[in-house]
């Protein structure tokens, strides 16, 4: 298989970043960079592994997971099928908790997943320490390994916790909640391009009206989080108005920042006194 056979397979596949594709998949199972395919495109490489994700991507399983690894802000991070893939509409939420918490903070990510939330927020803001809270154990044990790979392991504490059934409230009060929680409504969830439909429907599925996790987040938020501190939440581009009148009716208020495509992304919430 020659590098632009890969690219002609990808394509005719409906793939349509092709080349940074292909160039990623020979670099991860044939350790042969983007510029050395470039100079000599119609080299045969005959690598078994290769020949696999190629196919697999042509049936439209995830590249992350081919790779294996995925970049997040300005970290690299492991991911599996046991974890949603790390995303670039969600930086903002690591943007704006690494410029609104205090110094010495210590904060709490809920569904960590990856933990690429809490670790890139820990990896910049050298002055903070999080708990990382996710159900699925695979998930949780990813993040703690991304937490060693990304330098954080002292200041990350990873636990196992059910957002729906909390039992780790009894723990200090976090200056911060953050959390990208699953917020795509159930029915929503098979309309889905079939990449996405691979990652784990524990992490996407919201239940009917897709705000269910919204509404464990604020009954944790009203009992854990400190007088004076706020919450991250991620949230789908129309769920801005649901948002604000489930965080005004638990006592919070609401200002929702969009994303570098315009639309809303990103609820910050802080009590009303």
């Amino acid at each position: 298989m020659t590098f632009w056979q890969a690219r002609e397979k990808l394509r005719k596949a409906g793939i349509e970043s092709d080349l940074p594709e292909a160039a990623l998949l020979f670099e991860k199972f044939c350790g042969v960079s983007e510029t050395e395919l470039l100079a000599d495109p119609g080299r045969e490489y005959g690598n078994p592994a290769l020949l696999q994700a190629l196919q697999r991507r042509t049936e439209h399983y995830p590249l992350q997971y081919l790779i294996g690894e995925w970049s997040f802000y300005r970290q690299r991070y492991e991911v599996s099928p046991a974890c949603l893939i790390p995303r670039q509409d969600t930086e903002i939420l690591v943007e704006q908790a690494i410029r609104l918490l205090p110094q010495g903070a210590f904060f709490a990510d809920l569904c960590t997943g990856s933990g690429c939330i809490a670790i890139s927020v820990l990896a910049e803001r050298q002055d903070t320490e999080a708990v990382a809270v996710e159900l699925s154990e695979e998930a949780l044990a990813l993040a703690e390994r991304n937490a060693v790979r990304n330098g954080v392991k002292g200041r990350f504490e990873g636990i196992r916790g059910d957002i729906l059934h909390p039992d780790f409230l009894n723990r200090e009060s976090p200056a911060a909640i953050l959390s990208n929680p699953p917020y795509i409504p159930s029915k929503v969830i098979p309309t889905l391009a079939q990449e996405v439909r691979v990652e784990p429907r524990m992490a996407l599925d919201g239940g009917e009206d897709g705000m269910v996790f919204y509404r464990a987040l604020l009954q944790i938020a009203n009992q854990w989080l400190r007088p004076d501190g706020f919450c991250l939440f991620e949230i789908g581009f129309d769920q801005g108005e649901a948002i604000g009148r489930l965080a005004l009716s638990a006592g919070f208020s609401c200002k929702i920042h969009k994303d570098l495509g315009g639309m809303d992304r990103l609820a910050e919430l802080r009590r009303t006194f």
